[in-house]
């Protein structure tokens, strides 16, 4: 199961390395925040750059949640673990931890959201090729050409979130 801490904003790769320093590690299986692919125009050339994808926040993949919150309050940069309920931890969803797993292939073997491929046809039709947005066309809301980037909606903690993920124009 999943769950979601909030962390202070550029405080992510801290939180991790404290987790991994201060909490056993039996508690929990892999603690990471994701990363995406980007395209930016950097002096009219484009490079490819790594960002967050949910800044202020970190997963974290356990099945012993009572431990692992007592655990994490030894964590100085620890704000809060997201969704509690009546006294208990809500994991994500089975539909949001899903489309996570979706987007980040193999949480075990890194957590970096690839580029998707997109060939644009003469009379504008956008195919989708390969990469995270490959069988999400429903949740796509968006996608724009000149900066290079598919506004996609998902469920994030109960509500519904825009994501920004990067494309490549192929063809």
């Amino acid at each position: 199961m999943y769950y979601v801490m909030q962390v202070a904003t550029g405080t992510e790769d801290r939180v991790e390395e404290q987790v991994r320093v201060i909490v056993g590690n039996g508690l929990y299986d892999s603690c990471f925040h994701p990363m995406r692919r980007m395209k930016k125009k950097f002096r009219g050339e484009w490079k490819e750059i790594q960002e967050k994808l949910l800044p202020g926040y970190v997963f974290i993949r356990s099945g012993c949640v009572r431990e692992l919150y007592q655990e994490l309050q030894a964590v100085p940069a620890f704000t809060k673990l997201l969704g509690k309920d009546s006294g208990q931890f809500i994991p994500l969803s089975k539909k949001e931890a899903g489309w996570l797993e979706r987007m980040i292939e193999s949480p075990d073997q890194g957590t970096e959201v690839q580029l998707s491929q997109v060939s644009v046809a003469e009379n504008d039709e956008i195919t989708i090729l390969s990469g995270p947005l490959k069988n999400m066309e429903g949740c796509i809301r968006k996608i724009d050409l000149h900066r290079r980037i598919a506004k996609v909606e998902v469920d994030f903690m109960n509500r519904k979130t825009i994501i920004h993920l990067g494309i490549e124009m192929v063809g």
